[in-house]
């Protein structure tokens, strides 16, 4: 009985360690980017875009007073590739965002990672798409427009 029971210990050991939240290099607590831009894995194509071919804009009164807004935009082709969210803080979460990557509007769900708002500052975002395909996005503040 004490062997099972010790066997038993050692693998609830082993499975709290190797379920990390970090282990996966997605998790919303990682410190740092992997890829500083937007990283996108859909119906199995992945598409890069680099931090520096993409705007990054903070509204602090988007949607009213107090009601900020990010918009992130490829420079390389204005239209084409787009998310406007308002999960602009620590763990908020827009279940409607826009998103366009690729000039195909998708329906998903924007978690942000690391939220600021002023110019220089850096941005963190996982995205979920109703289709089950995922994206990260690592930007750095361009603009601040009150």
């Amino acid at each position: 009985m004490k062997t099972l029971f010790k066997q038993a210990l050692v693998v609830l050991v082993l499975i709290t360690l190797f379920n990390c939240d970090n282990d996966d290099g997605n998790a919303p607590n990682e410190n740092v980017c992997n890829y500083q831009g937007l990283t996108a894995e859909i119906n199995s194509t992945q598409t890069l875009i680099p931090e520096s071919d993409l705007q990054t804009d903070y509204f602090p009164n988007n949607d009213g007073p107090g009601m900020p807004a990010v918009e992130v935009w490829s420079t390389a082709s204005p239209g084409d590739t787009f998310i406007v969210t308002r999960a602009v803080t620590d763990g908020a979460v827009d279940a409607n965002p826009e998103i366009r990557i690729g000039t195909v509007d998708y329906t998903g769900t924007v978690t942000c990672q690391r939220g600021n708002s002023a110019v220089g500052d850096e941005m963190r975002f996982d995205i979920v798409l109703s289709n089950g395909s995922e994206a990260e996005l690592c930007v750095i503040i361009d603009t601040v427009t009150p």
